[in-house]
């Protein structure tokens, strides 16, 4: 099925849909240079559903090959409809598809929102789905690239919410653990934080015995959830 006229029309509507207010209010929260057309996350949200409907009966191929066609323009904003379209058809994911997110994490991903959205949810749904494919993720975590290796950690937040895979969350954490980048920092204590929720001592346990190392900033997303009394046995000095 060919997609190009669809995506002609994704690109008119979000080119319809700029709003110069928002464009200026979400530069600030970005340090470094990131390509924004200027709608909300609620906005992009809304029009990736309503373009799914128009989609979905397409092969999962062809829309893999509509979300590439996305993800190279460098907008956040049409990578954000690639990450949505990847995730509503999750459903039909292979083993392989893997790969497919592995190369778009890569080739496209240059900014810590387009790596979360990917990664949170389809990565995460793929890796939930095929375990085998968290040792992939450790190899992330040894990238040089710091997109690749947030991307190893934040793959992992939504099973660690539900008390899955500790033991590989803490193998990728300590990879990651004296990192120098302050955004691989809070994405592996934004996991650790995650799956301090069904498993609050051994993450407190983690911590304590990591301290004199852990980069403050990766401490505090760690224990951001936990009781008052655990926070202050952790930042005790």
């Amino acid at each position: 099925m060919n997609l190009q006229p669809t995506l002609v029309e994704i690109r008119q509507t979000l080119r319809d849909n700029i709003k110069e207010d928002t464009l200026n209010s979400k530069k600030r929260f970005f340090k470094e240079e990131v390509k924004l057309l200027g709608l909300s996350v609620a906005e992009v949200t809304k029009i990736s559903k309503h373009f799914y409907q128009t989609i979905k009966d397409s092969p999962k191929e062809d829309i893999f090959a509509l979300c590439d066609e996305l993800w190279k323009s460098g907008y956040s904003e049409e990578a954000y409809m690639a990450c949505h379209f990847s995730y509503y058809i999750s459903r039909k994911y292979e083993p392989a598809d893997f790969r497919v997110f592995e190369r778009w994490v890569n080739e496209y991903v240059t900014n810590w929102a387009t790596c979360d959205t990917l990664c949170n949810h389809s990565v995460g749904t793929i890796v939930e789905k095929y375990p085998e494919y968290i040792e992939e993720l450790k190899k992330w975590a040894k990238s040089p690239n710091r997109w690749v290796k947030r991307a190893a950690a934040v793959s992992l937040i939504i099973p660690a919410r539900r008390g899955l895979f500790l033991n590989d969350i803490f193998e990728i954490a300590d990879i990651l653990l004296t990192d120098t980048n302050d955004l691989v920092h809070k994405g592996y204590g934004w996991m650790l934080k995650a799956a301090s929720q069904a498993h609050t001592e051994a993450v407190l346990t983690f911590v304590i015995d990591r301290k004199a190392v852990m980069p403050r900033t990766a401490l505090r997303y760690t224990i951001e959830k936990m009781p008052a009394d655990m926070k202050a046995e952790a930042m005790k000095k």
